[in-house]
């Protein structure tokens, strides 16, 4: 693939605009992001044939030291990482920003690349007819520069008093997040103590992981003008709600949507109740993908809304797949929630597992079992197990092992991507499962932050 450079007059007005450096970001296996930068006139270059990144950048592991090298990921061979021209934005203070990807020196994608791969899922999906539209939405916690927690005398659950608290970080990311073309459509305080959520606009699936790479950027910058510090932590401290990375997610044909306007179950087609049977039926194979961290299991925890149980519900926030009913409030129509996906997953791979499945539901006419209209933590055990709800593990070992012998995800990510995530995650494993909630909660606090 060879890349549209810029016209010289488009560089010259980027530096007539006051830019002299570009960023190019990548998420990693384990959800880290990296990046490169160049000086504004090395831009195209960047994008083709890109710049040198070794290997080893998809195994390095959250703790700062750990690399996970495995039979194909070593210290030999080189890739190009290159920017998408097309993705290109200005985030102020001089800097433009783009997403990047992995190519091998031959210009072939890498296989393991995970924006590479939800390309492909995209791609899948329209080959079969269907146009997906995610949005992201980002909960995060403010801290202080070392990672400390800030004082909450004044806080109350989504309340007033957090965004007067911080008016002035809020316009900030409000402003520079226009500015730079992303579309936030709402900004609150949630439920912990100087916790954050932002919802964002739905785009088509790789411009929406973009879409959330950016805003990430734009919230650390942001935090760190005002003397802060932005935890990405699904568990920033051990014994609070953590923190999600929940994915919307909708489909649509040629005959329109799936999720509003049909026969079916609460106004959805028979292919959209199979597309949410889909992504049901492999939540726990997927779980590795969604929220395999270390620390991961420390949000999911009935109460937290991190949907624990593997089960449907409309508009029910403690099912692991809420449904959510298109109408006069919902004039885009119906979307499905997945909310078991944190911050320390990788949002490119999580997205392409959560949209796989879904084809994978629609190919296969999966049939979707009865929603749950109560509380799936207020049913007894024996309900559960009439019913066929599976509570998701809290032990990061299982979540890994399901993954890693998981043909079905394998099927769509890819071995590389499934091989990679899984070599990250036992390094966490092997290391670190020893500590205390306490130890693992303080060690990993700003593990994913920027």
């Amino acid at each position: 693939m060879t890349a549209t450079p810029l016209a010289a007059a488009a560089i010259d007005q980027l530096e007539a605009e006051g830019v002299d450096t570009v960023i190019g970001t990548a998420v990693n296996p384990a959800g880290l992001t990296q990046a490169k930068t160049v000086p504004i006139r090395r831009t195209n270059a960047f994008a083709d044939p890109g710049l040198g990144a070794s290997p080893s950048w998809h195994a390095f592991a959250i703790d700062q030291t750990g690399i996970a090298f495995t039979e194909n990921v070593g210290v030999v061979g080189d890739q190009r990482l290159r920017i998408d021209l097309s993705a290109l934005r200005i985030i102020g203070d001089g800097l433009a920003w783009a997403p990047a990807a992995f190519f091998e020196q031959d210009g072939a994608p890498v296989s393991g690349c995970s924006r590479g791969t939800l390309s492909r899922v995209e791609a899948a999906l329209a080959a079969a007819g269907i146009d997906a539209v995610i949005g992201h939405e980002i909960e995060f916690l403010l801290v202080d520069p070392d990672g400390g927690q800030l004082p909450s005398a004044g806080w109350a659950q989504y309340g007033l008093a957090g965004v007067l608290e911080h008016e002035a970080f809020i316009r900030d990311v409000t402003s520079a997040a226009a500015a730079s073309g992303v579309g936030i459509e709402q900004f609150h305080p949630e439920y912990g103590a100087n916790q954050f959520e932002i919802s964002l606009a739905p785009l088509a699936p790789v411009a929406a992981a973009d879409q959330l790479a950016l805003t990430r950027l734009i919230i650390g910058r942001a935090a760190r003008r005002h003397g802060l510090r932005v935890s990405l932590s699904p568990a920033p401290f051990a014994g609070g709600v953590g923190s999600g990375a929940h994915q919307h997610f909708s489909l649509a044909t040629s005959e329109g949507p799936l999720f509003s306007d049909g026969t079916g179950v609460e106004g959805m087609t028979p292919a959209g109740e199979s597309a949410m049977a889909g992504v049901l039926r492999g939540l726990a194979e997927a779980q590795g993908v969604l929220c395999g961290s270390i620390v991961s299991g420390l949000r999911m925890r009935p109460g937290n809304w991190a949907g624990v149980y593997a089960c449907w519900g409309t508009e029910n926030r403690e099912a692991a797949v809420r449904f959510v009913k298109g109408g006069t409030s919902n004039p885009r129509g119906g979307n499905v929630e997945v909310k078991i996906v944190d911050p320390s997953a990788n949002p490119y791979f999580a997205s392409a597992a959560i949209l796989g499945l879904a084809l994978d539901g629609i190919t296969h006419k999966a049939a979707l079992p009865p929603q749950i209209t109560i509380d799936p933590t207020k049913l007894s055990d024996s309900d559960r197990r009439r019913a066929d709800i599976l509570r998701l593990p809290t032990v990061q070992a299982e979540a890994i092992a399901a993954l890693d012998n998981s043909q079905l995800l394998r099927g769509i990510l890819g071995d590389p991507a499934v091989d990679m995530v899984v070599a990250v995650r036992r390094l966490e494993q092997e290391r670190y499962t020893t500590l205390s909630p306490e130890q693992l909660a303080d060690k990993f606090r700003m593990a994913w932050s920027l």
